[in-house]
């Protein structure tokens, strides 16, 4: 019997988005499924694939031409977005069946703290098997179930083992289980990170641990330290109650346009609808920013970025748009044809601090001018963010039919970090 400080499990829903689609479509079932982006729209990626799927060697990210060279009988289905969010709802009101801390890592993945006074280890594996069969019988889909005493090795727990399994990983035998893995296995290590750790001769999670911590500090900062501790089990972080809000440190958009960006008027008419969209996200949340970032993705699929700060916080879309355009004009002019573009804002800072007032009206002009988006805010909630449109967007009929309200895909965590 193993006594714990903490017993936390990591729930990740195997396949999730094909996984529903599935569950929603009995006649698919047995057949290898993706649920892919739309072609039309130069979204055609996959971004899950059932297990059938993946048997074949079809692969999260790859194009939909691709994945049918591999597999020609695949069934690609449209993404369901709103299906996928109110059934992640239904695995997080089971979870919390057993706990008030539970905290969503995505759509389809959660930690959930079981800690209490003589709660042991072995009572954290009964448990994640009870929910793993709670799942399957109640919500027809399956799970993998990892349980540690520390976050990072309960989500690499439920990495080991696919689908529908649990895996523990005791504190007294990380050395055997977690030691012998690749480094990138451990959550935030991504491809830069890997690259970064591979010049210090470390390439599992062992090397991590036993690496000079000051060799880390000079090749990756703070964060190699951190990584360091993470290695050791050392993490200690928190599973946030259920009703924790973790105030955002950034908001943004991107898009892929129906055609590759041109010259400086489609990015113009791009940017704008992007900031219209930032902006609305901003006063929604009550915030103004200080950062502008964007970033640019060409034909070949390499992504350059750049930033300025704005001279005073704002939300409003004029001033977004404004500074989006003078550093694209600035940094990427002359790298034309473009495929995708995002705006984001950070440096984020409460709508209700005061605004000193001047001689010139200035002030008074931005009084006006928020107080105008928030009529435009009022007017799209009623009748549709298409109700009102800048004659900038028009310009192009192809982007003026983009909603960036509603198109704003979700996707799992791992899809950004290369582990779906």
């Amino acid at each position: 019997m193993i006594f714990v400080e903490r017993v936390i499990l990591h729930c990740d829903a195997n396949s999730y988005y094909a996984s529903v689609e599935c569950l929603y479509t009995p006649s698919i079932r047995s057949r290898p499924v993706a649920v892919c982006g739309d072609p039309q729209a130069r979204h055609g990626i996959v971004l899950t694939k059932n297990p059938l799927a993946k048997s074949y060697g079809v692969r999260t990210g790859e194009a939909i031409w691709q994945a049918r060279q591999k597999c020609p009988d695949l069934v690609c289905v449209p993404p369901d977005f709103p299906l996928y969010v109110r059934f992640s709802e239904r695995m997080r009101r089971l979870y919390q069946r057993y706990s008030d801390r539970v905290e969503s890592f995505g759509l389809d993945e959660a930690w959930i703290d079981l800690s209490a006074p003589g709660f042991t280890f072995e009572d954290g594996v009964y448990a994640a098997h009870e929910i793993r069969l709670r799942v399957r019988r109640e919500l027809g889909i399956t799970i993998s179930v990892g349980v540690a005493d520390n976050k990072i090795f309960a989500k690499l727990g439920s990495d080991l083992k696919k689908p529908d399994a649990v895996t523990p990983i005791p504190p007294d035998e990380i050395a055997s289980i977690v030691w012998p893995r690749p480094v990138e296995e451990l959550l935030y290590v991504g491809p830069s990170t890997r690259r970064r750790l591979a010049e210090l001769n470390v390439s599992t999670i062992g090397d991590l641990a036993h690496c000079d911590e000051r060799a880390l500090l000079r090749r990756l900062g703070k964060n190699g330290a951190t990584l360091k501790r993470y290695a050791c089990g050392q993490d200690r972080s928190p599973v946030r109650p259920t009703e924790h809000v973790v105030p955002a440190k950034s908001i943004g958009n991107s898009t892929t346009p129906p055609h590759d960006l041109q010259n400086m008027d489609d990015a113009r008419c791009l940017f704008y609808l992007l900031a219209e969209s930032v902006a609305a996200r901003l006063r929604q949340s009550g915030v103004r920013a200080r950062c502008v970032s964007i970033h640019a993705r060409d034909v070949s699929l390499v992504t350059r970025s750049a930033q300025r700060m704005l001279p005073r916080p704002s939300y409003l879309t004029d001033d977004l748009a404004s500074a989006a355009m003078s550093l694209f004009g600035e940094r990427f002019a002359h790298g034309f044809p473009y495929r995708s573009v995002g705006l984001s804002c950070s440096m984020l800072s409460p709508d209700d601090e005061p605004i000193q007032l001047d001689f010139t009206g200035e002030a008074a002009r931005l009084l006006h001018a928020e107080e105008l988006e928030h009529t435009i805010d009022g007017l799209r909630r009623r009748f549709g963010h298409r109700i009102v449109q800048r004659g900038v967007v028009l310009s192009d009929a192809a982007c003026a039919r983009i909603d960036p309200v509603e198109d704003h895909t979700i996707h799992p965590v791992p899809f950004y970090s290369g582990q779906a």
